[in-house]
């Protein structure tokens, strides 16, 4: 998780925008749902991409502003010390259906529905096996290859980059290849969490 141990970074980043979120009244879970509607769009992006390259930008531009605001949540409950179950449970919820609309719509942009089932499924069950260990009275595992913010500036990356490229490696371009990562690494990652978990209870 090479991303996510430059949180204090972003934090410090943060701290202007945190301000003016809180100064125009935006609440927390407020922007959860944003996020959550910028990565729909992201996704219906990437769909439509097969037949337009150009929509991938659009699709790059949207998922790292999900990014953004997927840290700026948790930054405005803690500026404004209204951090909640409810909210956390919300925040875990859009996030997930978000990741499910990105990589579906990766999926879909270049018709690879196998390997979309794949890359969903492996992320999926490294979201789950994260907060699975809370349900057994273990501290909720972030450790492992791939975190969420990884995962964002793949996708994020991979699109940037798609429509200004031709060349592919194996059959994939860049967006098939980062579903072939999410599903090899998410999957691999899911068991990492697992093993771990089942360490510290055994």
């Amino acid at each position: 998780m090479t991303l996510d141990r430059l949180r204090p970074l972003a934090d410090r980043a943060l701290r202007p925008f945190v301000s003016g979120a809180v100064r125009v009244g935006l609440t927390p879970n407020g922007i959860s749902v944003l996020a959550f509607a910028l990565a729909v769009a992201a996704g219906l992006a990437f769909a439509g991409a097969g037949s337009e390259p150009l929509l991938y930008l659009a699709g790059a531009l949207l998922v790292f502003l999900n990014g953004w605001l997927d840290l700026l949540d948790g930054a405005v409950a803690r500026e404004l010390a209204v951090e909640s179950r409810a909210g956390d449970l919300l925040d875990h919820v859009v996030d997930r259906y978000a990741d499910i609309a990105l990589v579906v719509g990766l999926a879909a942009g270049i018709r690879a529905w196998a390997l979309g089932l794949a890359a969903v499924t492996g992320v999926l069950m490294t979201s789950y096996l994260g907060t699975q260990a809370e349900a057994v009275d273990l501290d909720r595992v972030y450790g492992g290859l791939l975190g969420r913010a990884d995962r964002l500036a793949l996708i994020g990356i991979a699109a940037a980059v798609t429509p200004f490229l031709e060349v592919t490696a194996g059959g994939f371009g860049p967006v098939g290849w980062v579903l072939v990562v999410l599903a090899a690494i998410g999957h691999l990652t899911a068991v990492q969490r697992f093993a771990s978990a089942f360490r510290a209870l055994s």
